[in-house]
């Protein structure tokens, strides 16, 4: 993994930047609050037009990662094609932009694309408690890129804070094994 933003990543997301501006007139500003804009963009697809899908899952999964990775840190795992890119939080939380983006097209679950969140093995159980513990939603937002970028933000928080929890009382225990 590496911090640096793959030259890839930048192509793609500024070329959808470029789509909505021609399409909307709205210019994307790499931040949470176009994510409207672009789940409003993403949503005019047509489904008889695959290859235009194709093309806008991979550049607008890009921004997206883009919105979340300059909102909340992370890194790029940049292998394969551009649907099985993940970003990965600090903490381990881990995602493909480009599967959120394709819910959002299909407003459902997305056939063939990674669709969901991970965490490490050792925060898994928070993870999913957090999951089971939030307030249902419709099934619109569920499948936006604004309610996917809402989720995001709060199970971060939470597998942050966790792992902060961890650090502090693992703490005292490593420093009295030092002294010894």
């Amino acid at each position: 993994m590496t911090t640096d933003v793959p030259a890839q990543v930048t192509e793609f997301a500024d070329q959808v930047v470029a789509y909505v501006k021609r399409s909307l007139g709205v210019t994307l500003a790499y931040d949470s609050e176009t994510l409207p804009v672009l789940d409003h963009y993403v949503r005019q697809v047509p489904a008889e037009q695959p290859a235009a899908r194709t093309l806008v899952i991979a550049t607008a999964g890009a921004y997206y990662g883009e919105v979340v990775r300059r909102r909340m840190g992370g890194s790029w795992v940049v292998v394969g094609e551009p649907e099985t890119w993940r970003l990965v939080l600090p903490g381990g939380l881990s995602f493909a932009p480009a599967g959120f983006v394709a819910c959002a097209i299909e407003q459902t679950e997305a056939d063939g694309y990674d669709t969901g969140m991970d965490a490490p093995p050792k925060m898994r159980d928070v993870f999913e408690a957090t999951l089971d513990g939030m307030s249902p939603v419709s099934e619109q937002d569920y499948y936006s890129l604004c309610g996917r970028f809402d989720t995001l933000e709060h199970v971060q928080d939470v597998l942050l804070a966790r792992a902060r929890q961890i650090a502090e009382r693992e703490a005292p225990a490593a420093a009295g094994r030092d002294k010894n």
